[in-house]
């Protein structure tokens, strides 16, 4: 038994506290990854008999929706039923009963639900640029790497190289690769670091596999969408603007534009998603890749309401900064307006400020003049004026990075607006827990076993 991890219900009577290594909201394999790889390597080298237990940042139910998290697991032989998931742990409770430390790994911003949760942070493990206004008041390690598991890596052979085994080394190294898109040198994510333990890590273990194979399999099962329905496509990478009592939904679908707008019943789902969550739009840009590995995006923007509808689809029509140069396409729908976008280099968080340019400019279009009678519709010579006096520069704040964000995702999926504990918190007990954490140990007891055989 490991005793960093065991003394369960030893720390309800003696008040000791429980070590959470959480990952950020959208819970993609990067922040799945170092939450747990970093848990491991602190459990092996804290000398107190401390309890380390990594928790995956979503609902249990949401796991389905992230392809290449489960194949990964599977792969590496982590039954998900040892998992910890943020629905289940009552991260408040114990931090009232002062038995919580958190650990922040690829973030270091905590959302609102969990501002008091604060004071609990005893380290931040981040690679994306600090917000100083926001940052936890503790120990900060931050550096722009391409994958935080580059940075637990880093900790684990400068810390402990010894303790390292094929298991954790296969996880850390096919996340990293997958995060720098295989290390491509055109694409420009990965940085020396990266290529450094990437290189360290075959170099420890020559047996991990090919990079090419194991960034195509990755790639491959994070884009699989077969099998979902379309509210489980639209939900499994979303992003949420909310403005003004105006709701809008931004999902990237992983699949052709023709396809998805022949799905069946389409209209009836995407009327049914919008009413279920209070959105007025919904965007989905879809993404597939050609034969030359060259992204695909593409854009249907669906919305029941005319003058917003019609304002939105202005702004993005006539942008040019940047310019998305959109070709409508088909839509046997007034609701629904599709685009064939022929700048595959705007991706989704660069159209995010021009989403919200639209919301200016349709509330600007709303303002009554004196005298004037109300009206809800509004031209396209309204709209083109509105963008006149629009500055075409992107909204402050927003980052201009391609894959990641300033702040990390807000749940339900990589990006919607709900927290997982709108709901309420579960009803399980301290108990129930360090239940969950003995069955961790007793699991890493005999992967440990297994790979000294």
């Amino acid at each position: 038994k490991n005793t960093k991890l065991f003394p369960i219900f030893l720390l309800l009577q003696e008040s000791r506290p429980l070590h959470v290594v959480l990952g950020n909201e959208a819970c993609d394999l990067d922040s799945v990854v170092s939450a747990l790889a970093l848990a491991f390597y602190l459990a092996k080298t804290t000398e107190a008999e401390e309890v380390f237990v990594p928790v995956l940042n979503i609902k249990r139910s949401e796991l389905p929706l992230r392809g290449d998290i489960v194949f990964f697991l599977q792969k590496v032989h982590i039954p998900e039923s040892i998992l910890i998931f943020r629905d289940e742990i009552d991260l408040h409770a114990l931090h009232q009963a002062g038995q919580l430390t958190l650990i922040l790994v690829d973030h270091h911003i905590l959302p609102k639900s969990d501002t008091a949760l604060e004071e609990a942070v005893a380290e931040v493990l981040d690679h994306r640029p600090i917000e100083q206004k926001h940052c936890p008041p503790c120990h900060v390690s931050v550096e722009l790497v391409g994958s935080c598991a580059t940075l637990v890596t880093e900790r684990i052979l400068q810390g402990a190289p010894e303790i390292l085994d094929r298991q954790t080394a296969a996880l850390l190294h096919g996340t990293i690769i997958l995060d720098c898109v295989n290390m491509d040198l055109k694409i420009g994510k990965a940085t020396p670091k990266d290529s450094k333990y990437v290189e360290k890590l075959e170099a420890l273990f020559p047996d991990l596999p090919k990079r090419n194979d194991i960034f195509d399999s990755l790639q491959k099962a994070k884009f699989d969408v077969s099998g979902l329905t379309t509210e489980q496509m639209l939900r499994k990478d979303q992003k949420t603007i909310y403005r003004q009592g105006v709701k809008v939904a931004i999902s990237a679908v992983y699949m052709d534009l023709e396809a998805f707008l022949e799905r069946s019943n389409l209209l009836a789902d995407l009327h049914a998603f919008c009413q279920a969550h209070s959105y007025d739009v919904l965007v989905a840009m879809t993404i597939f890749f050609n034969t030359h590995n060259e992204p695909v995006r593409q854009l249907a923007i669906f919305c029941p309401h005319v003058a917003l509808r019609t304002t939105i689809c202005g702004v993005l029509e006539c942008s040019h900064s940047p310019p998305l140069k959109l070709t409508p396409a088909s839509s046997t729908h007034p609701n629904l307006h599709a685009y064939l976008q022929g700048n595959t280099q705007v991706s989704r968080k660069k159209l995010l400020p021009l989403l919200q340019e639209a919301l200016s400019v349709y509330f600007d279009s709303m303002k009554i003049p004196s005298g004037q009678p109300e009206t809800a519709d509004v031209s396209r010579e309204q709209v083109d004026k509105e963008l006149d006096r629009a500055s075409n520069s992107l909204i402050s704040g927003l980052s201009q990075d391609e894959e990641d964000p300033p702040l990390p995702p807000t749940p339900m999926n990589s990006l919607v607006d709900e927290c997982p504990l709108d709901q309420g918190l579960p009803k399980l007990s301290a108990e129930a827990v360090f239940e969950k954490c003995s069955q961790i140990s007793l699991s890493q007891s005999t992967t440990a076993s297994l790979s000294k055989k």
